[in-house]
């Protein structure tokens, strides 16, 4: 029976070596592997968060490349610089050719000179709304202006231009009335007074005011696509000096 009690306590005894010297030995293992490990650990844990990496990586942008379509030989193609839609439309005898300095030439041959001209339904008339109708003419010997003379006055003491009711009796008569005036002031823009364009709208008549030669191309436009009837003008030559105040 003792004998049986020590060979137990025996083989205890050894059993609890060996899982000591196990448990050494595995603690000896890791030991011994930890330093191998633990670069792996470090690079797997550095290339996980360069992975996880919040700023994105851009390349740099290539040329883009030309869309310009080859050229086509398709002739049902728009040639827009050479469309016109008024082509065949033929311009008014009065419409303005050229603007000189002491007058116009009209589409028709006709030369005007000396003078402004009205270009009222399809015709001209001669115009010099710089004279006073109550002042003396063709006197030049006696300090008057003559009908050729190319001075006057047009402006009125604010610097507007300013031209006395009498010189639109034209436009009191003519029946239908113009629905546009296209005013040329002459070399340069003028303003227009506040009495001259509120007895111009009395009539019915809205106003476009210009220099002459900006009129001229308004008028040979407009009066081209809308007709005659409905666009008038009313321009002074570009040669026109405002005479000196006595």
């Amino acid at each position: 029976m003792e004998r049986s009690f020590l060979t137990c306590t025996r083989s205890l005894s050894r059993s609890l070596r060996s899982s000591t010297s196990s448990k050494t030995a595995a603690r000896s293992i890791s030991t011994a592997l930890r330093p191998a490990l633990l670069p792996q650990a470090s690079q797997t844990t550095a290339r996980h968060r360069r992975c996880l990496h919040s700023t994105p990586s851009y390349n740099e942008s290539r040329a883009p490349r030309s869309r310009r379509d080859p050229p086509s030989d398709d002739n049902t193609q728009a040639d827009f610089a050479s469309l016109d839609v008024l082509r065949n439309t033929a311009q008014p005898a009065t419409s303005i050719d050229a603007c000189t300095s002491e007058g116009f030439a009209l589409n028709n041959n006709m030369r005007i000179a000396g003078c402004g001209v009205l270009l009222v339904g399809g015709e001209a008339y001669r115009w010099r709304p710089w004279l006073s109708p109550r002042g003396k003419q063709e006197t030049v010997e006696e300090g008057a202006a003559g009908e050729d003379a190319m001075t006057g006055w047009l402006l009125n003491a604010k610097g507007q231009w300013e031209v006395p009711d009498e010189a639109w009796g034209l436009f009191d008569v003519v029946w239908p009335k113009p629905d546009l005036l296209i005013i040329g002031t002459g070399e340069r823009i003028t303003p227009l007074a506040p009495a001259t364009r509120k007895y111009l709208n009395g009539l019915g008549i809205r106003l476009d005011v210009q220099d002459t030669r900006n009129a001229s191309a308004q008028f040979n436009l407009l009066a081209t696509e809308r007709g005659v009837q409905q666009v008038a003008a009313a321009l002074i030559p570009i040669g026109f000096r405002e005479a000196r105040k006595v």
